[in-house]
């Protein structure tokens, strides 16, 4: 793949500090400030004359009602609203943050715009989910910036093929003293994988679990969700079956990152599901990408597996990036007052099978 990981790994880190970045694509190039990062000093700076439109997601674009529009009404596509007297930080902020979406009105109406940069547009929102900040900029055509990239840089970042093992150890555990730890890096990307091997291979396919990290549940015992006893039953699930691999992947919150995440917890509080709540933050249902997954396997020589999960996505992401999956085994976990709504959501709504 072409493209220019640390270019990406730059924009990343400049949006994180609220400078601004250019990206270019099919369609042309773009200049953005990430709303969520923008301070009123950072907007004059970047947009003195008041002219920049607020480019947001398709999904967050139709939780406000835009999609009539002709130039937002297209799904999976971004949105740009054109600028307004009223559009001001406050007023972008409230269109990029639905904490406040139940209690303080639009001022409105907005209309969107033509947005001839496609390309450019969706590299900046999957930059955002990346830099985990809300995925909504000020836009430019032209204007200053601090790092200049392409969106080929942005798919670059996000290739698993790039994922490589940088290290491995021992590591017993409670319940199954004979384990190894191994780490994965990309070039770029600053979340490190790891892979737990337990027990002895045996000329079979091993049992294996993709969990995602979920540091509320896994770590505080979290009862909102199901994670951390979904991590306890798999590591001993495996050490039962003499052989297999926990695969512990750093895409926190179906991959919107741990802020987010939390923000999608207050949503949850006013009432919505756990996928409304990700949509009207402006992300996909789940943003994961179990390619990665993949990746790890296939370096550690496993392409046939049995897998421990309750999600057909994740058998459908294996066997897209070619592994096979021979048996999927079900993870049945009692629920608990706090999440079984929650598991009802996946079931119903997800396609798990609980």
């Amino acid at each position: 793949m072409t493209g220019d990981p640390k270019a990406a790994a730059r924009a990343i880190d400049a949006i994180r500090r609220g400078w601004p970045i250019r990206i270019a694509g099919d369609g042309g190039a773009i200049c953005l400030l990430a709303i969520e990062t923008a301070d009123e000093e950072r907007l004059a700076g970047f947009d003195a004359a008041g002219m920049a439109g607020v480019l947001l997601s398709a999904e967050r674009a139709a939780t406000l009602k835009l999609a009539n529009q002709r130039d937002a009404a297209t799904p999976a596509v971004p949105v740009l609203i054109g600028r307004a007297p009223w559009l001001d930080l406050p007023g972008a902020v409230a269109l990029a943050d639905p904490s406040a979406d139940l209690s303080n009105p639009f001022k409105g109406p907005y209309q969107s715009a033509p947005l001839a940069a496609g390309e450019a547009a969706n590299a900046a929102l999957a930059l955002a989910r990346l830099a985990g900040v809300l995925p909504a900029f000020f836009l430019l055509p032209e204007g200053p910036a601090e790092v200049s990239l392409a969106a080929a840089d942005v798919a670059a970042i996000e290739d698993a093929g790039q994922l490589r093992i940088v290290t491995r150890a021992r590591l017993p555990i409670e319940g199954a003293e004979q384990a190894e730890i191994v780490a994965f890096r990309g070039p770029a990307d600053a979340a490190e994988h790891v892979a737990l091997l337990i027990g002895a291979p045996t000329g079979q396919p091993p049992i294996v679990r993709l969990h995602s990290e979920c540091l509320t549940g896994d770590a505080f015992g979290s009862l909102k969700c199901d994670c951390g006893p979904q991590l306890d039953e798999g590591l001993r699930a495996i050490a039962a079956s003499g052989w297999g691999i926990l695969l512990y992947l750093r895409q926190e919150g179906r991959g919107i990152g741990l802020v987010n995440k939390l923000r999608a917890y207050a949503l949850q509080d006013q009432g919505f599901d756990t996928l409304e709540a990700n949509r009207r933050l402006g992300f996909a249902e789940d943003a994961r990408d179990f390619g990665v997954a993949a990746r790890m396997l296939a370096l550690l020589n496993q392409d046939r597996i049995r897998l421990l999960t309750n999600n057909p996505e994740k058998v459908a992401g294996l066997a897209r990036a070619g592994i096979e999956v021979i048996e999927r085994l079900p993870l049945a976990l009692p629920a608990n007052p706090h999440n079984q709504a929650y598991l009802g959501i996946k079931r119903d709504k997800a396609g798990h099978f609980l």
